[in-house]
């Protein structure tokens, strides 16, 4: 019998770790099956492009996957059991149940409204691509209406800061005003802030620093100050969340959710299961935990992905590296932010601005499409067989905490 690969999503992380098993297992051993609910590739890293009225590429899944042996299931993933070792689908057709010996979690995350009040019902996103477009929408809507619409962004994290800034360069007409918990840029070094600054003014954004929002209504954002904002379309980016599915399935979770692994990406609570992407709380080289990211996805789904190999073949298992360089920040299409930090998280004082930060995110951004696009190219043609005893339950390796 077969050993079955459940890959549960299909972003950066789980994209990538099917591909690769596929290319490095041999099929006479292995079924492959990814579960996405969604039948193309979304570019979450562009999203906030895609909400401003920029054109991205969406790969089929299907195509993607053809002639790599990878199954694609097109469902929404609604349990997992870890115990009875299957995970419950919903489709089209109803949906029913996949059993799995190895399960890699990889179903990312959705924005967080922290529960301010009004912020899912009346305010827009950037986390997915049906939510990236209704926004889309919203801002024809009001250039149609030919009037001088005010757009609210709320958070003043990198997702805040690319989507307001993309959506004042592209849609000059309207008003953008970013509202800010604590200083712009506060994570940034002094140099970059500046830039920040700068780069705000010169797209005409109004920044409202030190602002918490409490409320978010039909045509307003109510603030802890007694503040009202007037508002066309409030865009919430003020965090993001993960399913809670994992915990329900008793899965050992962080206190938000995330999967805790060990260095391997490998469950601390069940071996069979492994976790990349935002889904998992992995510590990175610096003794920090990795912060959910594209950079953290690749990191995590390469360290997984040479955890199973590992373990099913009965061969040693690599230590990918597991670090944070720093942030890319796009500032519209021809500016933007390289910041890179230290050991400790902080900024360095050194960055890079312009249009050459925007260049190297632009780089980023083609590859880790292309890379996605074709998830077996490059890797070595040999297909190794499994060993003897392939299932993840079996390994007795001592588990260290991450």
């Amino acid at each position: 019998m077969k050993h079955r690969i459940v890959v549960l999503g299909a972003g950066y992380a789980g994209s990538y770790v099917a591909g690769t098993l596929a290319r490095r297992l041999s099929p006479a051993d292995t079924k492959i099956t990814v579960v996405n609910a969604e039948p193309d590739f979304v570019q979450r890293l562009r999203l906030h492009q895609l909400a401003a009225g920029r054109e991205i590429d969406a790969p089929q899944l299907a195509e993607i996957f053809a002639g790599t042996g990878v199954r694609l299931r097109l469902a929404r993933v609604t349990a997992v059991d870890p115990e009875r070792q299957v995970v419950a689908v919903a489709d089209a057709d109803g949906g029913g149940e996949l059993g799995y010996d190895t399960l890699v979690y990889a179903l990312g995350s959705y924005g967080a409204d922290h529960g301010v009040p009004g912020a899912a019902e009346h305010g827009f996103d950037v986390a997915s691509r049906p939510s990236a477009l209704r926004l889309r929408e919203r801002l024809d809507s009001l250039g149609r209406q030919g009037e001088s619409g005010r757009v609210l962004v709320v958070g003043d994290g990198l997702t805040g800061i690319e989507t307001a800034t993309e959506i004042a360069e592209t849609r000059p007409g309207l008003s953008v005003v970013l509202v800010a918990r604590g200083e712009l840029g506060a994570s940034l070094s002094v140099g970059a802030r500046s830039h920040l600054r700068q780069a705000c003014d010169r797209l005409g954004i109004t920044v409202l620093e030190h602002s918490e929002v409490e409320a978010v209504e039909a045509a307003r954002v109510l603030c802890a100050d007694g503040t009202a904002l007037a508002s066309d379309a409030t865009v919430w980016t003020a965090g993001f969340a993960v399913s809670r599915i994992a915990a329900a399935g008793g899965l050992e979770v962080t206190e938000n959710g995330r999967i805790v692994v060990d260095r391997t990406m490998r469950s601390l609570s069940h071996p069979n299961v492994y976790a990349a992407g935002d889904s998992a709380y992995a510590v990175g080289d610096n003794g920090r935990p990795l912060p959910m990211s594209c950079a953290s996805a690749g990191y995590t789904g390469m360290q997984a992905t040479a955890a199973i190999v590992g373990r099913l073949t009965g061969r040693k298992i690599p230590n990918a590296k597991l670090e944070y360089l720093g942030n890319h920040i796009s500032l519209g299409r021809r500016d933007g932010i390289l910041q890179m930090v230290d050991d400790e998280g902080q900024a360095n004082p050194n960055y890079v601005g312009g249009r050459k930060a925007a260049r190297i995110k632009a780089a980023i951004l083609k590859m880790s499409l292309w890379t996605t696009s074709h998830p077996t190219f490059g890797l070595p043609k040999r297909k190794h067989r499994l060993a003897a005893a392939p299932h993840a339950s079996a390994d007795k390796t001592p588990r260290v905490a991450a």
